[in-house]
């Protein structure tokens, strides 16, 4: 027995409009007022329909290119090796579909919302990939309100019912600090990233568990800006306490931060991991240029950002897969980490 599709006429008559109403709504043309707008895109989602892509793309709507907006400092942004790798995925599958990316940094995430609304009104872009999702995000509401083809990079519970592709970060977390345990470290830190994201909060409240779980002697954690200063000071902070008031392994929530850290350990007089055992995160190249090389929680980042772009072109198309995660970080052991005192 088949289900018959929800067509445009009964959108129309749910929002108590005409048929070239909803067509102006979705064409993203004037001629309507900001509440017939909304009441015409509550009722498609209430029934679960979506314009043809195609006749979307013969109206003239982009599809052959997709937006990527990013909240960091350009200069930050340039020595971050998650982000690069994360766009080489995405444009591996753009490559193939013979699509371009169009990126842009923003200061803020209302500044983004702005950029994505004017992206899509002016027929720029076919989509978006969505990232660094915070609590209560005003992007969900904004890009449900303008009908708009998106993924959400970032776990289900911040990005509402958006098609969404995310990593299991608070399992990853609770491996690393399992993994020290086991090696007879007692008192471990974490230098985490911005406490505004979402998957920040999420690795802050799994240490804090995984600590409390294996009754650890000391447990710390510092936010910070995922930049090299910011962990060489987090770093520097932690280990400036005297034995036995400081950590004896450290977790870092990328690779730059634990570079500076194995930098500051050497310029206070310590060995790696003699006297304190590092561990990254996403194990880009940087961490086998090192010496010792880093331990770290390895993530196919490339893989990660092809998988964003490919779940997107299926929100696009309406034949993706919907909804999933993407292979949990795994950890690799390396020289940076071993028992206390070895």
């Amino acid at each position: 027995m088949t289900t018959s599709r929800v067509t445009i006429k009964e959108v129309a008559a749910r929002a108590g409009v005409s048929k070239g109403a909803v067509s102006l709504a979705f064409n993203h043309k004037p001629g309507l007022s900001e509440a017939t707008r909304d009441r015409i895109f509550r009722a498609a989602r209430e029934l679960g329909w979506a314009p043809n892509p195609t006749a979307r793309t013969l109206a003239g709507s982009r599809v052959d290119v997709v937006g990527l907006a990013v909240c960091r400092p350009a200069r930050l942004l340039g020595l971050e090796p998650f982000y690069m790798d994360f766009v080489s995925g995405v444009e591996s599958v753009l490559i193939e579909r013979n699509c371009s990316l169009l990126l842009r940094l923003v200061r803020n995430v209302e500044e983004e919302v702005g950029l994505q609304e004017a992206w899509w009104r002016g027929r720029q872009i076919g989509g978006s990939i969505l990232v660094d999702f915070r609590a209560d995000d005003p992007r969900v509401a904004a890009v449900e309100r303008l009908g708009m083809p998106v993924v959400a990079v970032g776990h289900p519970s911040l990005t509402g019912t958006l098609t969404s592709v995310w990593t299991d970060d608070a399992t990853a977390v609770t491996e690393a600090v399992r993994y020290l345990a086991a090696l007879g470290h007692r008192r471990i830190a974490r230098v985490g990233g911005a406490a505004a994201l979402g998957h920040t909060a999420m690795r802050t409240a799994a240490f804090d568990e995984a600590a409390r779980t294996l009754e650890l002697a000391g447990a710390w954690q510092v936010t910070t800006d995922y930049s090299g200063e910011a962990g060489a000071r987090a770093t520097r902070s932690l280990l400036t306490a005297a034995p036995p008031d400081r950590p004896t392994a450290i977790v870092y929530d990328n690779d730059i931060m634990a570079v500076a850290g194995l930098s500051v350990a050497a310029e206070m007089g310590l060995g790696v991991p003699h006297d304190v055992s590092l561990l990254a995160w996403d194990d880009s190249q940087l961490c086998r240029l090192t010496r010792p090389t880093l331990s770290a929680m390895s993530h196919d980042v490339h893989g990660f950002g092809a998988e964003a772009a490919r779940t997107l072109f299926g929100v696009i198309t309406g034949e993706g897969p919907g909804s999933h995660p993407v292979p949990t970080p795994v950890l690799t052991p390396r020289g940076s980490t071993a028992p206390p005192g070895v």
